[in-house]
């Protein structure tokens, strides 16, 4: 019986002075921090210009291979430039049949009027004569006019780079006959020197960009630089501008357009390309916890707040920041709270714990 009650003393002496586990805590106050929104991006050319011809005729060469660099003027194409050059042939002999036909037209009304001053051929003799050169003069006109057309056409079978930039894809080869009412285009040249990243915000962000900056043309003057992810995830290694804010909400979508410039010159962006514009902005005055210090029940956050040594449980509404390890409060606590900031899994709410300081 007496070893009974001494194990018995032993135990409840144990249990006694059992230590209690200690929780980190902190103070929430108000600090700045780096707000980095990503907005998924399209990339395209400073200008992609569809190259269509404006004869029609079968492609007699091909100057250039796809993803070549060509300079503005350079020769893409050529069009079978026979029927062409006969066509300017035509219309240069015409021209000449029509300054012919001026001549004799000049020198008969000519005559006619030196014969009408003598009495010799009537008033509608010498009209008549004037007529016949006023309709050989317009006759030349318009041969003229038709020699430009052909010439015109001529040249057209020569195709031109608009722009300096690169050369896309080729779909139509050497003996392809063309015309301007093709489906596809010859190929798109693309002056990549500075691409544009397009990308939307929402009615909602474009109205909070507006407010901070004041209005949109201070927001476009003062906005910093923005930076572009790659589609593996790479960041670019340039920064952008943002360049223009459109001035109409899609109603189907409720979202506006934006377009950032970016260098080029290691050529490493390409024209139908895709990736994030990441814009980062500052936040005073937030408070500020760390990520671990919280809890997530049914998609919900909650922190444990501290008031004397009990916790209670509370929710509170969040943003994450893009270091993956705090969060900005927005609303649930305050300035001077005392918050868990440690082993938040293992309290349970509304019991007493031991607790001690630690830094954010």
């Amino acid at each position: 019986m007496w070893v009974c009650l001494a194990i018995l003393a032993g135990c409840k002496s144990e249990q006694a002075t059992q230590p209690v586990a200690e929780y980190a805590t902190l103070r929430v106050s108000r600090t700045e921090r780096e707000l980095f929104q990503h907005y998924p991006a399209t990339i395209r050319g400073r200008q992609d210009i569809d190259i269509l011809p404006q004869v029609s005729g079968f492609i007699s060469e091909v100057r250039v291979k796809e993803g070549e660099k060509v300079k503005k003027g350079q020769t893409l194409f050529i069009i079978d430039q026979v029927p062409y050059q006969a066509a300017l042939q035509q219309a240069q002999a015409n021209v000449e049949a029509a300054r012919a036909a001026v001549s004799t037209a000049q020198l008969t009304y000519d005559s006619k009027k030196e014969l009408f001053n003598r009495n010799v051929v009537s008033q509608f003799d010498l009209s008549t004569a004037e007529n016949q050169l006023l309709t050989a003069k317009a006759q030349q006109a318009q041969a003229e006019a038709q020699e430009v057309t052909a010439r015109n056409n001529l040249s057209y079978t020569v195709v031109t780079s608009p722009s300096d930039g690169v050369v896309g894809t080729l779909p139509h080869r050497v003996g392809a006959l063309v015309s301007a009412s093709i489906p596809k285009p010859l190929t798109t040249v693309s002056d990549n020197s500075e691409m544009y990243v397009y990308f939307s915000m929402t009615e909602n962000q474009l109205l909070s960009l507006t407010r901070s900056y004041g209005s949109i043309d201070e927001a476009l003057r003062s906005m910093p630089d923005v930076q572009l992810l790659l589609s593996d995830g790479s960041g670019y290694s340039h920064p952008g501008r943002i360049e223009s804010i459109s001035g109409v909400i899609d109603p189907t979508t409720g979202s506006v357009s934006l377009r950032a410039a970016f260098p080029n010159q290691g050529r490493l962006l390409h024209s139908g390309g895709s990736g994030n514009v990441v814009i980062a902005r500052k936040q005073e005055n937030c408070l500020v916890i760390p990520q671990i210090a919280t809890t997530e029940i049914q998609d919900k956050k909650y922190v444990y707040k501290v008031e004397g040594d009990t916790p209670r449980r509370v929710p509170v509404e969040v943003t994450p920041l893009s270091n993956g390890q705090e969060y900005i409060v927005e609303s649930g606590l305050s300035e001077g709270d005392v918050i868990v900031s440690e082993g938040v899994g293992l309290i349970r709410d509304g019991v007493a714990i031991q607790t001690r300081s630690a830094g954010l």
